[in-house]
């Protein structure tokens, strides 16, 4: 997938984090202004969660779990300083993760997290497997 700007990485993350969370039985809720921190909210039988959704074209799948903003691109927030219940990840390959917020608040300070599809044998006790939150349409 091409992402030309991060506004068409912003994007592309959202309609997928949009479509994964509607073709498996939730009820979709997009907020009208982008001033929360969460995307959207699911909800399913009766319950409803808070999404965030990120999207990364980089050749090493790293999602950046920071938010930055800004002229000087100064970091103002991390994923994991609010009760996210879900974060909607996709790569340049299309691939998609959903990842509990519990398990990445579970892994501490991370500021960012690869997306691996298979565990890596480098990865140490510390670092969160991704392969087992990898999702299809």
């Amino acid at each position: 997938m091409l992402f030309e700007t991060s506004k068409d990485k912003g994007r592309a993350g959202l309609a997928l984090g949009i479509a994964w969370f509607g073709a498996n039985g939730y009820s979709v809720n997009v907020p009208l202004n982008d001033t929360q921190w969460y995307d959207f909210v699911a909800e399913k039988d009766g319950k409803f969660y808070t999404v965030q959704c990120k999207a990364t074209g980089s050749k090493d799948n790293v999602i950046d779990l920071r938010n930055n903003g800004g002229t000087k691109g100064i970091t103002y927030d991390r994923v994991i300083n609010h009760p996210i219940d879900f974060l909607f990840c996709l790569n340049k390959e299309q691939q998609m993760f959903v990842i509990p917020g519990e398990i990445l608040r579970q892994n501490g300070n991370m500021s960012s997290l690869a997306l691996r599809t298979e565990r890596s044998k480098f990865a140490n006790k510390n670092s969160l497997d991704t392969s087992q939150f990898l999702v299809s349409l």
